[in-house]
């Protein structure tokens, strides 16, 4: 037997087999057996949530980050543009504010309202009912552009460059199987599933680097890191003939072909601009800090909250190295005529590396978590669709209805949402690789959320109908810049007329730069609005204020040891900073 094989071979395949099966296994026994702890006296306190350890948070907020765009898009566009994109991965600083700024908000928030929030109910009792619903609709419309879509796409180009199938068969087939999991799983089944491809996930990932860079430096993990470095350093050729290379992260020069993508300190803004929204305001995220025991101190929730986070911080140094390098590493191989690798497409890097450098059998076992990693992301998306469009649109609307037809209205919902983003790939393909098309997205979206939320918790002066002129304007600027971006080929294209002419600034303004600007746009408005509009009452201001036995309770939530933590977290994403400037 060829245990090193570069394709997959009969025991790969038999331990697929053999793994789905038991996956299957392990996730219906635990689904079977929350349903009973679901019945009885039990009932309630599952219902209403309990708090888990510091460190079980930090990685559910990990495993709910890591996504199939990883996977395939990471890897892809480390391949073709070597470190740039990393500013996007290195956002542990970041999620440091939602652990200290943004938990004892939102867990007074909590307190006001006696549940658990959700981040439309937070912008229903600061804002306006509207505020909330409109946050719904762009989460919906988020999960047709950036979530269904892609994970669709990325299923389809894992399962070709990994299995050898036909792009749409993956794709459809896995949105087939997820649908048949979410059905029968839920959300308990979601949950189980990362818990099993987490580990998984991130031992294969760091096999294909470390066994990748050996593969390089001929036996040596360090040779192969210098090679590595050595052949981005010769990327990224500039119309002068200078090679501007491709293993920095930041572009300053206006002839380095990578300036339009990554404009010199610019990308470190925007970049921040996006982890802000998606560290400190998006559901999928925050729900995952937000649980606690009944009868226990806002002090022993924040305390774990913010721990977790902290602990989060260190996993999110992980992906960089467990898909971005492996990128490089594939582009540096395939240019060797003499190592047998070959890379037709970026997009297909991190899935033709599995084939190549792992040994029979881990190729196998590797898969199987990487199709519970395409499984989980797409079915927790399925089971947040149905209760978003559920709980937000249907109940309001018609209400004493049998829980059996509302649950028939949030699949209903869920195979429109599919279905669309189906539709949506082919355009998502012409808009450039998945990694860059996916941030691109985002920067559009991020503006007004984090406008909104920002001035919503930190000034008291912002009215109820700024917050919600600020999130319909700018969501209706970032999708009209969208359809723009469809019409130009993202700007690139040459176009005639005097209203291409006349709107030029608009649509061929670099996509940070103008992510940046559309921020600044949208909290002028907000300010400018709050001068001609009622004042928010007492009670949404008390929702945001911090009195002095409150601020004595965040002082006791933390120590001196939380503290040298979240410089631990800081100090290591400056030395990748300074490493790769």
């Amino acid at each position: 037997m060829n245990w090193n094989s570069h394709e997959f071979i009969w025991l790969d395949w038999l331990i697929i087999v053999v793994g789905i099966i038991a996956v299957t296994w392990a996730v219906w026994r635990t689904v079977q057996k929350d349903k009973r702890a679901q019945q009885g006296a039990s009932s309630e306190d599952y219902l209403f949530g309990k708090g888990e350890p510091w460190y079980i948070i930090g990685a559910a907020i990990f495993a709910a980050n890591i996504g199939s765009e990883h996977l395939v898009g990471l890897a892809g566009t480390g391949a073709k543009a070597g470190v740039g994109m990393a500013h996007w991965e290195m956002q542990g600083w970041m999620i440091l504010i939602l652990g200290w700024l943004f938990v004892p908000f939102y867990q007074l928030m909590n307190n006001k309202l006696g549940k658990i929030i959700t981040m439309p109910d937070f912008l229903k009792h600061r804002y306006t009912p509207r505020t909330g619903s409109w946050l719904s609709i762009i989460t919906l419309i988020a999960y047709v552009l950036t979530k269904v879509s892609v994970t669709a796409f990325t299923g389809g180009i894992f399962m070709e460059s990994l299995l050898g199938l036909p792009f749409w068969y993956g794709a459809i087939g896995l949105i087939v199987l997820t649908g048949i999991f979410t059905v029968l799983g839920g959300m308990k089944g979601v949950m189980t599933l990362s818990a099993i491809q987490t580990p998984i996930l991130i031992i294969g990932s760091f096999l294909v680097l470390f066994l990748g860079l050996s593969a390089l430096g001929g036996g040596s993990i360090t040779e192969g890191w210098t090679a590595m470095m050595d052949y981005a350093k010769t990327l990224n050729v500039g119309e002068d003939g200078v090679a501007y290379g491709t293993n920095h992260m930041f572009h300053f020069e206006t002839g380095d072909p990578l300036y339009d993508d990554y404009p010199g300190f610019w990308v470190f803004i925007g970049a921040s601009i996006i982890g802000f929204w998606y560290w400190c305001t998006d559901q999928h995220i925050v729900q995952r800090v937000l649980g606690q025991r009944k009868g226990e101190s806002n002090a022993e929730v924040m305390k774990r909250a913010r721990r977790g986070t902290i602990a989060a911080g260190y996993f999110k140094l992980l992906p960089v190295f467990m898909f971005l390098i492996p990128g490089m590493i594939a582009a540096a191989l395939a240019a060797r005529p003499d190592s047998g690798f070959s890379l037709s497409d970026p997009d297909t890097a991190f899935g033709s590396m599995v084939k190549f450098v792992l040994p029979a059998g881990v190729k196998g076992l590797v898969t199987i978590g990487f199709i519970s990693a395409l499984v989980a992301s797409l079915a927790a998306f399925f089971n947040s669709c149905a209760t978003l469009f559920t709980e937000d649109f249907y109940k309001p609307m018609f209400k004493n209805k049998s829980e059996a037809t509302y649950v028939m209205v949030g699949r209903v919902a869920t195979i429109v949402v599919v279905v669309l983003g189906i539709v949506w790939i082919p355009i998502m393909k012409s808009l450039g690789s998945l990694y860059d098309y996916l941030q691109g997205i985002q920067s559009l979206l991020a503006p007004a959320m984090v406008a909104v939320f920002a001035l919503g918790i930190f000034s008291k002066r912002i009215t109820p109908k700024a917050g919600e002129a600020g999130m319909i304007v700018g969501f209706i600027l970032g999708m009209i810049r969208l359809l723009t971006n469809i019409f130009t080929n993202s700007g690139k294209d040459v176009m005639t007329g005097w209203y291409w002419e006349c709107t030029g600034w608009f649509w061929q303004t670099n996509w940070l730069i103008f992510e940046i600007w559309l921020l600044v746009f949208i909290m002028v408005l907000m300010v400018a609005v709050s001068f001609f509009t009622p004042k928010p009452t007492a009670k949404q201001i008390e929702a945001i204020t911090f009195t002095g036995d409150y601020k004595a309770l965040i002082r006791q939530s933390w120590n001196k040891w939380d503290v040298i933590a979240s410089a631990g977290v800081i100090i290591l994403c400056a030395l990748f900073y300074t490493y790769f400037w």
